[in-house]
């Protein structure tokens, strides 16, 4: 049933960059934040099976998808799959651009339900949840997961392989194994191999890439030109600009609009009190790694109002650092980063 009108067309262009659908963070405000920075395709937050097929009030709100939008694919996770039959049929009364199937998160509490990163070590398994999206979505399907063996490109290809036989888009690789969580070292040669294996669709290469350096060298190590950002882009929405196209660090008056923007968009989203308490951690992502006084990420921790906002923003000043940062803030239009 998958597929859409235009099953021949790339879902992503060469030179993509996508932002990860992040739990508990990529909601419309932290989208539109990414959007205004130059990203085009994002997902929403993960979404469990579950809170589709119980109806939750937090699955629904997942679910938002703005005006502005052009491009928004919904990323599910779980282990059942009349979990995601149902979930699929549900979804095909809203307007999304892809849905993706999540066989990468390592966190205990999606590995231990058998989903996630325990799905992708589960082919067989993985195999017949995928089918059962493919077999009642009206959108286009793709896959994401992370290498199921360091060192050893088979079982990672043989799951590649048969997610793209059974209908599958397009295939993004985390190039770490479920071990490795978020950090740890990239292995490069297993998403090669996948990219090898696949030539003629999408493969996005994730997994460390911070930097307008760490993208070029994924670029180069992996030989996908598709990238997806996940932490790299947390309270840097800079950071898709700055690769696609060279752009400076942002000055500071530039950080303090687009922070207060991101903000403002939450509260419209949630209202003052819900958003004010979410935005606390978003506040620190965008003040993390640039210099920003101690006293400054206490204030962060304890925001209620906008008007709390407002005070922080208004004395944010990072102090000059001689070391070279990949978070950095330029005071003016004419000096470089700090």
């Amino acid at each position: 049933m998958s597929g859409g009108t235009d099953d021949r067309k790339m879902i992503y262009p060469e030179s993509a960059l996508i932002l990860a659908p992040l739990s508990g963070y990529t909601d419309w405000a932290y989208r539109r934040a990414a959007r205004r920075c130059g990203c085009r395709f994002c997902f929403t937050e993960m979404v469990d099976c579950a809170s589709l097929v119980y109806a939750s009030e937090r699955g629904r709100l997942m679910l938002y998808r703005g005006d502005d939008e052009d491009f928004l694919g919904v990323q599910l996770v779980g282990a059942v799959p009349e979990h995601f039959a149902i979930a699929a049929r549900k979804l095909n009364d809203h307007d999304f651009s892809l849905l993706d199937i999540n066989l990468g998160c390592p966190v205990p509490k999606v590995f231990g339900k058998g989903a996630g990163a325990a799905l992708g070590r589960n082919r067989e398994l993985a195999f017949r949840c995928f089918e059962a999206l493919a077999e009642n979505s009206r959108f286009p399907l793709t896959a994401k997961m992370r290498i199921v063996c360091a060192g050893d490109p088979g079982p990672t290809v043989e799951l590649a392989r048969g997610l793209v036989e059974r209908g599958a888009r397009a295939i993004t690789v985390h190039g770490r194994t479920r071990e490795g969580f978020y950090s740890g070292e990239v292995d490069f040669a297993v998403i090669r191999a996948v990219r090898e294996a696949l030539p003629h669709i999408p493969v996005i290469a994730n997994g460390g890439v911070i930097s307008v350096e760490t993208a070029r060298i994924m670029r180069e190590k992996t030989g996908c030109s598709r990238l997806m950002l996940a932490q790299g882009a947390m309270g840097n929405p800079w950071l898709f600009s700055q690769i696609a196209e060279g752009a400076d660090d942002p000055v500071l008056d530039r950080w303090k609009e687009l922070v207060r923007s991101h903000v403002s968009d939450m509260v419209s989203l949630y209202g003052e009190e819900t958003a004010l308490r979410c935005a606390r951690k978003i506040v620190h992502d965008y003040l993390k790694g640039r210099g920003f006084p101690a006293a400054l990420r206490a204030e962060a921790s304890a925001l209620v109002t906008m008007r709390d906002l407002d005070a922080l923003l208004a004395h944010a000043r990072p102090a000059v650092s001689r070391s070279p940062s990949i978070r950095s803030i330029r005071r003016t239009e004419e000096e470089p980063g700090l």
